[in-house]
Order: structure tokens, then C-alpha cells, then sequence
């Protein structure tokens, strides 16, 4: 879950520290922010404004079942007294051609006996403390003079209706926006890889269990203190006022899209996030101080006789402080699953019914066509680390994939001819 940041040093100049710091924020807030408090967000309509997530259905190829499901994320393989549950990391914003599991994940989910997310977001009675009113005299301290004129302005921007959000714990309120910042782009909360898994489960009559609380999520974020809330939301405003806050949440989407797990595992190098104490405190907040608790919730429950299906944000998943390490050292076989993504393409319409009775070949239905064999097979027998997964020519080879199909008919081909020489 959580974060980007920018891949190419970011600018600087004299006095813009504080606009040109990283924000790690998508892949490490927590699920609440881009999904729950998105929800009650009522957006201006106007035609400036970018189209909402139905809205963007509505262009040309952007339907949901145009697309091919395609493999994106993290995934591990976690195996434990004669079960095995799955580990899935997952970015809380997408776009429509994502919407769809892939072909390994989905077979993952549907080995499994539930799906465990950060928080279910659909449980209006546990995600009532982020929506209930906040403290009036809070709101006044956090949210006044220049402060609360770059919050309105940002809310305008982001066709936010004019108070719409005003009775929301400010910290609330400032980081919703980072999950609507990039719907310009495509990327749309709705979207988000655990809203996805959470459909997908629901649909196949899997439970969905929440791993953490929506009060303890807001804990975290603000540190229990009005300073270090303050702080946050300063930070925020200006990596949204600057614009590098759309530019990292999609440069972080491509990095998930295509599953770079050894560049996401070396984030303190590169992220920037790490510069001040109070960066510090809010890293470690949002990372060290909760996989322990996620750890618990996942082993619980497959120690209770659940395949587990864990789909939690991605910056969770690395590091000698991740969850899969963390199951590791509780006993589970872990491995890295090799997810291959491939391009995704429009499917194509289907021809009128004329035209397709007259191109289909005898002995075939116009639908024509065998599916291509499931990545799952691919995944077979993978033998990867819990920190980093094999890509390209690598992945190829520790997964013992067999060679294309086309070569067992040339065998036969060839064996046949012999056969008929001798």
C-alpha cells in the first residue's frame, strides 16, 4: 500500500525544500485514506473537472470487460501445517484496465479461504470513525488562516464540492486529496487493487476480514499529537500545490504495474522520505510499527484453518521487516511468485453475426479461439527468495517453464517422418 516517489532526482531550488520532497504517500498511506475518506467526497461537475471512475468507463476501450486480465503486484506464497496462504502487495489506486485479476492472482484467491484486507471499507459501522464530525476546536487550530486558504484551494482544484469535508479530522481531509489528484491520469481510488481483490471475493462468496481498525489507522496518521498532524498536512498541501504529487503517484502505479519489487525494496535510497525526524517517526509508523500487528492477523487466522488471501499495500511486503519475512521467521515456507505482466490490449468487438458465420471455419464456432494457458503454470516450482522475485530471463528459468507450446507438434511432426522412412 503506499507510496511514490519521484524515480529521477526530483528539482530543487532555493527555498523549495518543503514543495520538492517525495511524498511516499499513495503506496504507504494506509487503506482508509484513498478509499474510505474518498467516498465522501461529492465533486463539483463542470467541465474542467476530470470525469469520475463510472464516468471514465464511458471512453472509447475503457470498459472493464474490454480489457484482458493481466498479472500486476506482488505475490508470495505463504505455507504453513499443510496450507498454504497468499501474500498480495497492492497499490490503493488504479485504472479501469487494472480492475481485472490477472490469471496467477486470481487462481491464488480462489485457492483461498477468505481475503484479508488492511480495512473493509464496505463496513460502514467500522469505518465510522473516520467520517464521524471532528473536534470543532481541532479543526479551528489545524485548519485556519493561510493554512485553510491552501486547503480551499486545493479543494477547488480537485473539483472537491465547497465544504463538503469540513466537519472531517483535518489530517482527513488534506490526505482524501491525494487519492484524487490523479484521476487526471486515470488512476482512481475506486480502481485500487484491494477494492478489486474485495469485488472478486465477494462475488466467489469469499468472507473479507479487516486486519486493522479504522480508529487505529487514524492513530497512526496522527501521531496523537496536533504538531505532528500539523507538520503532515503542511507537507501534503505543498507536494499537491507543487504538482510532484500527481507526477510520483504515477510514476509509482508503473512501478507496481510491472511489479518491480527490487526497486520498491530499496525505497530508503531513493524515496527522500527519510530526511527529518518527523519523517522518520511517520515511516516508522506507518511501516515498522504495523506489519507486526498485520503478521498477527494473517497467522491467526490461517492457524484457525484458513487459506488466507492477505492483500495489503505493497511497501508492507519488503524489507527484512516485511511480512513475508516476518511469516518466515514464524515458520512459513515462503516464496515469491513470478507474476509476468504483459501489455494490456482491448479485446476485440465481436463481428456481426453474418459476418462471423461466414469467417468461421468448418468445424468451429465463430467465438473461435482457446484461451492461452493460465501464468499460473508458469508459477509452478518458483524457488525465490521472500524479498526480491526473478524477472525476465531469470524468472524464466526458476519457474521451469516448459518451452512454447507450438514446439511439442513440430516433436511429433518430425518423429512421425522418421517413423515413416524406417
Amino acid at each position: 500500500m503506499r507510496i511514490l516517489r519521484i524515480l529521477v532526482a526530483p528539482k530543487r531550488d532555493v527555498g523549495a525544500k518543503a514543495r520538492t520532497r517525495p511524498s511516499f504517500l499513495l503506496l504507504r498511506l494506509p487503506r482508509l485514506v484513498v478509499a474510505g475518506v474518498c467516498s465522501v467526497f461529492a465533486l463539483a461537475v463542470h467541465a474542467a473537472c476530470p470525469p469520475s471512475a463510472i464516468a471514465s468507463l464511458g471512453k472509447p476501450g475503457a470498459a472493464v470487460g474490454q480489457w484482458n486480465a493481466v498479472d500486476r503486484g506482488l505475490l508470495w506464497r505463504a505455507e504453513r501445517d499443510g496450507r498454504t496462504s497468499w501474500l498480495y502487495g497492492t497499490i490503493h489506486v488504479g485504472r479501469a484496465e487494472w480492475v481485472r485479476p490477472g490469471p496467477t492472482v486470481q487462481n491464488a484467491l480462489e485457492q483461498s479461504d477468505a481475503l484479508a484486507l488492511e480495512l473493509d471499507v464496505r463496513d460502514q459501522a467500522a469505518m465510522r470513525p473516520l467520517t464521524q464530525p471532528a473536534d470543532p476546536a481541532v479543526v479551528a487550530r489545524l485548519l485556519s488562516g493561510e493554512r485553510a486558504r491552501r486547503l480551499a484551494r486545493q479543494n477547488e482544484a480537485a473539483c472537491v464540492e465547497p465544504g463538503k469535508a469540513n466537519g472531517l479530522q483535518p489530517i482527513l481531509q488534506v490526505m482524501a486529496l491525494a487519492g484524487l489528484v490523479a484521476r487526471a491520469d486515470g488512476l482512481y481510488p475506486e480502481f485500487g487493487a484491494d477494492e478489486s481483490m474485495a469485488v472478486a471475493a465477494r462475488n466467489s462468496g469469499k468472507p473479507v476480514f479487516a486486519l486493522e481498525t479504522a480508529a487505529a489507522q487514524l492513530q497512526m496518521l496522527t501521531g496523537g499529537s496536533e504538531a505532528e498532524e500539523a507538520e503532515q498536512i503542511d507537507a501534503t498541501l505543498s507536494e499537491l500545490e507543487s504538482g510532484q504529487l500527481r507526477t510520483q503517484m504515477k510514476e509509482l502505479a508503473h512501478i507496481w504495474a510491472r511489479g518491480d519489487v527490487d526497486k520498491l525494496a530499496r525505497y530508503p535510497e531513493w524515496c527522500n522520505c527519510l530526511q527529518t525526524p518527523a519523517e522518520q517517526r511517520l515511516m516508522k509508523r506507518l511501516l515498522d510499527d504495523r506489519n507486526p500487528g498485520l503478521a498477527d492477523g494473517i497467522e491467526r487466522m490461517h492457524a484457525g484453518g484458513k487459506r488466507v488471501f492477505a492483500a495489503v499495500g505493497a511497501l508492507h511486503m519488503v524489507g527484512p521487516q516485511g511480512l513475508p519475512a516476518i511469516l518466515a521467521a514464524r515458520g512459513f515456507k515462503v516464496a515469491a511468485v513470478p507474476l509476468v505482466a504483459q501489455p494490456a490490449a482491448a479485446l476485440p468487438a465481436a463481428p456481426p453475426p453474418a459476418a462471423a458465420s461466414r469467417a468461421a471455419p468448418a468445424g468451429r464456432s465463430a467465438k473461435g479461439g482457446r484461451a492461452a494457458p493460465s501464468t499460473a503454470r508458469n508459477a509452478r516450482g518458483a524457488k525465490a527468495s521472500t524479498t526480491a522475485r526473478p524477472s525476465g530471463a531469470k524468472a524464466a528459468a526458476k519457474t521451469g517453464s516448459r518451452p512454447a507450446a507450438s514446439a511439442k507438434p513440430a516433436a511429433r511432426t518430425t518423429a512421425s517422418k522418421s517413423k515413416q522412412r524406417r
